[in-house]
């Protein structure tokens, strides 16, 4: 068992740690390129009406544009504002609520091309309404925003440098300047955290949790056995797992498309916390302090499941017959 052990410590503690890292460098590098070029509001436009409407920061906005294409980057620019005072913790947590549909799209070639050719049409419904489930917490967070933040009596203004647009050199030593100071203190706690969640991994408590809430599924008597199954195998395997398991229940005309449809949104919203805990909190306490981290990532899963679980109920009456 021992060996067993030191045989994962590369795979599973140290090779994440070193793959983080660098992506975490990376974000990190981006987002003070874009601010030190003065490329916020330009971004920021992209989401302008949005921005508008929920009286969010040209900074959110940018996060917004840019979460489409690196989710480090995004978080890496949010972390850098709210601890330069640009924005204030309850912008912050929108400005994450509000990346849930860039990160929806981010994933989705991925996802799409994952389970199409394994469940076809369930597939396209499950995309959808996963789809739907992103866009209701886009306009939650527009409308909190409206109601939570202060107008902005002024337009905020990024100021250029008296020197004109920086050098590509001068922008490379202002981001690597940064990037030192800031990973010494994002290394100082992700680098215990991920100690800790690989040992308690290893000791069997994510496979307890995932057991127990398989276990005690009672709230789901009114999905069928097989439906079931797939979410049992979502929650305690991959999701994968459970998309294997729906092709052949759809082949073998044992489930409908609509009861695969339920089983997976179900599987989604129970597995989603665990794996958010397993890895979304290490690699968010590599850019956010602990305390911040785990408040963001509470709340974002709060808000994710609330949406998918409005998204579920509307399926299950309005495809009831």
């Amino acid at each position: 068992m021992e060996q067993s052990f030191v045989a994962q410590i590369w795979p599973q503690l140290v090779w994440p740690l070193i793959r983080i890292t660098f992506f975490i460098s990376i974000g990190l590098i981006i987002a003070n390129c874009i601010e030190s070029l003065n490329w916020t509001n330009r971004l920021a436009a992209l989401a302008r009406p949005l921005i508008k409407m929920g009286r969010l920061s040209p900074i959110t906005g940018a996060s917004f544009s840019v979460a489409f294409f690196s989710g480090v980057s995004a978080n890496s620019m949010l972390a850098e504002a709210y601890d330069a005072k640009k924005i204030t913790q309850s912008e912050l947590i929108l400005a994450n609520l509000f990346n849930s549909l860039p990160r929806f799209f981010l994933h989705l070639p991925t996802v799409f091309f994952l389970t199409v050719p394994l469940i076809k049409e369930a597939a396209v419904i499950y995309v959808g309404l996963t789809f739907a489930a992103a866009l209701i917490q886009t306009f939650l967070v527009v409308f909190s925003g409206r109601l939570i933040l202060p107008i902005s009596t002024e337009p905020i203004i990024i100021k250029t440098s008296d020197k004109g647009k920086p050098s590509f050199k001068e922008v490379t030593a202002k981001s690597l300047k940064r990037l030192k100071k800031r990973m010494l203190k994002l290394l100082k706690f992700m680098i215990p955290v991920y100690v800790l969640f690989f040992l308690l991994n290893w000791y069997g408590l994510f496979a307890k949790l995932e057991e127990l809430i398989a276990a005690k599924a009672w709230f789901l008597n009114w999905l069928s056995p097989q439906s079931l199954g797939i979410v049992i195998l979502h929650v305690t395997a991959e999701f994968s797992a459970g998309l294997a398991a729906a092709s052949v229940l759809l082949a073998e005309n044992s489930l409908s498309v609509r009861e695969v449809v339920l089983a997976l949104l179900v599987g989604n919203i129970l597995a989603a916390p665990i794996r958010a805990l397993r890895h979304q909190l290490p690699y968010y306490t590599g850019i956010y302090n602990p305390g911040l981290a785990l408040q963001l990532v509470t709340i974002s899963q709060f808000a994710r499941g609330f949406c998918v679980i409005v998204v579920a109920i509307c399926y299950y009456f309005f495809t009831r017959q």
